[in-house]
């Protein structure tokens, strides 16, 4: 199979290419998945789990990417709740062969079914995405209707995702970015916006939540914004700075079937759009996941040679 394969860390991306690789076998509990699309995060090649595995062995070369949207076509010993030729999309393990490939091996509790309206580009931007936004604002922010929320970074793809849930579960979003982003921000449902280069953050005054995705000063500036009782919630790393009378935590994204299966519904029946910026076939990838060229929205590889959803 074809694959985006990475081997040098310090090469960045220039030690990414596109090789033959063999085809993935499923081990118990796993499927293989024929990839039709597959989301990629930036900064994935900064992630130690791309170069080594949970007892800090060199796992290069290694295959990157770790969202997937495709059809089923093995399943392993012990497998259940997913079948041949099904739709499906989720969040692969950070620390085996991602999805930037033809095939990828999965555990099937990984995987929620991709309903067939709902295209496998579109399928393949919402796990990280949409799991960061429900986990931050829901499992670990424990948002409530009525409360506010300060996203930062809110014309991201993760961003965008967390605006407009939050809006639909009844709480006050301010937004924050720089002001290239404020219209797109704007635009996905923020009532207000704060361009973090030109405006003080201060000013925003108390906020029951903050969903931090930027980290540094900004989550440092951020916990004096939190109301008593109230929570920073960050994925950008350990929390430098805690409320005075709150909560802090951070969190790495976890796949979860149930979780998948809301958001999808959501976009399904109009609630939730997905901020997707590029889209490009395999053939195209290493030239698109430069992680030098910053760009804005989700990043998506088309694998299948059809382009057809």
């Amino acid at each position: 199979m074809r694959a985006v394969v990475v081997s040098d860390q310090a090469a960045g991306a220039a030690g990414m290419s596109l090789q033959e690789r063999p085809e993935p076998s499923a081990a118990i509990n796993d499927v293989v998945v024929e990839v039709r699309a597959s989301g990629f995060v930036g900064t994935e090649l900064e992630w130690p789990s791309t170069w080594a595995d949970r007892l800090d062995r060199d796992r290069t070369p290694s295959i990157p990417g770790h969202e997937v949207a495709g059809v089923v076509r093995a399943l392993g010993y012990g497998t259940t709740g997913l079948s041949v030729g099904q739709r499906v999309f989720g969040l692969t393990d950070w620390h085996r062969d991602g999805t930037l490939a033809e095939f990828v091996a999965v555990e099937a509790r990984n995987l929620a079914p991709l309903p067939g309206d709902v295209d496998f580009t579109v399928g393949a931007s919402l796990p990280i995405s949409g799991l960061t936004a429900w986990q931050g604002l829901f499992v670990h922010g424990r948002l409530e209707a009525g409360q506010s929320v300060l996203v930062h970074g809110a014309a991201g793809a993760v961003g965008t995702m967390a605006t407009q849930l939050a809006r639909e579960f009844g709480a006050r979003v301010v937004g924050t970015g720089r002001a290239a982003h404020r219209q797109v921000a704007l635009d996905f449902g923020t009532h207000e916006f704060i361009d973090l280069d030109d405006d003080a953050l201060e000013e925003v005054g108390g906020v029951d939540l903050v969903l931090d995705l930027i980290g540094g000063d900004v989550q440092k500036r951020s916990a004096g914004l939190i109301r008593p009782g109230g929570t920073l919630v960050s994925v950008v790393g350990p929390v430098a700075a805690r409320p005075a009378d709150g909560r802090a935590v951070d969190f790495v994204v976890e796949s979860d079937r149930a979780q998948l299966g809301e958001i999808v519904q959501r976009v399904r029946d109009g609630r939730l759009r997905t901020n997707i910026g590029t889209v490009a076939p395999l053939d195209d990838a290493v030239a698109v996941l430069d992680p030098t060229q910053r760009r804005q929205g989700k990043t998506i590889i088309r694998v299948d040679a059809s382009g057809g959803g």
